[in-house]
């Protein structure tokens, strides 16, 4: 097996686990953002508190992926990022904003922080809904019809429902009280929306891409690919069984098992990302450009894969640090 063959390879998961990542765990401080209007002043304080430590990291790991697809797969970044020029900038745009927010919103006088919680849910919405019409126009291989235009705007809403459900599900691992309460009851409102669209989406993607059905409905592999969405239901009706028991314990004042939302809802979207990854590979760009084709030289590719050997390990252990040290119950916002 020659590098040309192989380094591509490993470059496509490094860059497939980056954003696998990213959607975890950004992905659950964009949900608390899209929430932060259900709740009140004071728990507003408090679900900001639970993301704090965490988002900045969280978000390394886009740029660790966008970053791979620059310099390890240059032909094909030009493609992506000339087609997805749009939803990158509406989504860049909301990044900034909450950003900008997170850091006033504290700061304000009381007339005014309504306005940056206000910036802060509105940009956590933006980058949302951005991701999943980049993921939408991506699964349609950036057609511009009408139709795709729909299917990726279908995708939008049901990746903003999912990273609400991963939202509650941390706020109801991380909080206690009258707010884990309400946690509750948003995982549970957002189950059903995410479990729609995750439907939607895994049946109407191969109708829009002949390619991706072949993969998925062929013998044998559709039997070898069977405990994926045979796994993803399961999980989803483990969610449906356990909130409403979770919402009795809770208000016993025991919160037992309240890790167990925020795991069943990775594993959906871990399951989820399985079958995307399958779907596309080896094609970095749909129906045009496979990894081999949109690689770099192998000789640049092992220059960066020395810096990534370098690069990956030190972010994986900051995360891991910044997890194990901020580990437990969200306390009360302060920068004093």
């Amino acid at each position: 097996m020659s590098e040309a063959y192989y380094l591509p390879a490993v470059f496509a998961g490094l860059m497939a686990l980056a954003m696998l990542v990213y959607v975890v765990l950004d992905g659950f401080d964009l949900g608390v953002g899209i929430l932060l209007p259900l709740a009140s002043d004071e728990e507003k304080d408090l679900m900001i508190a639970s993301i704090g430590p965490f988002w900045d990291a969280n978000e390394t790991w886009l740029v660790l992926g966008a970053g791979l697809l620059l310099v390890a797969f240059p032909m094909a970044h030009g493609i992506v990022f000339g087609a997805l020029y749009l939803p990158v900038l509406v989504m860049l745009v909301g990044l900034i904003l909450r950003g900008v927010a997170f850091d006033f919103r504290v700061k304000a006088q009381d007339p005014h922080k309504p306005w940056w919680n206000a910036a802060f849910a509105g940009g956590s919405l933006l980058a949302a809904l951005a991701q999943g019409v980049m993921l939408g126009r991506y699964l349609t291989g950036f057609a511009d019809t009408s139709t795709s235009w729909l299917f990726s705007l279908v995708v939008g809403i049901g990746l903003a429902l999912a990273y609400a459900l991963l939202g509650a599900s941390w706020l109801v691992m991380k909080t206690h009280g009258k707010l884990q309460a309400k946690a509750i009851r948003w995982a549970r409102l957002s189950l059903y929306g995410a479990g729609t669209a995750v439907a939607a989406v895994s049946l109407v993607t191969p109708l829009a891409n002949p390619a991706i059905a072949g993969k998925w409905f062929a013998l044998p592999q559709f039997l070898l690919l069977l405990p994926l969405p045979l796994g993803t239901l399961a999980l989803f009706a483990l969610l449906m069984a356990s909130l409403p028991r979770l919402a009795r314990r809770q208000a016993a004042g025991n919160d037992s098992f309240c890790w167990l939302p925020f795991a069943a809802s990775v594993g959906i979207v871990l399951l989820s990302f399985w079958g995307l990854a399958y779907s596309v590979f080896p094609e970095i760009v749909l129906g045009r450009m496979t990894i081999w084709q949109g690689a770099a030289d192998p000789e640049a590719l092992w220059v960066i894969l020395w810096g990534a050997v370098v690069v990956l390990p030190c972010i994986i252990g900051y995360t891991a640090f910044a997890y194990r040290v901020f580990w437990g119950k969200a306390d009360k916002l302060s920068y004093q």
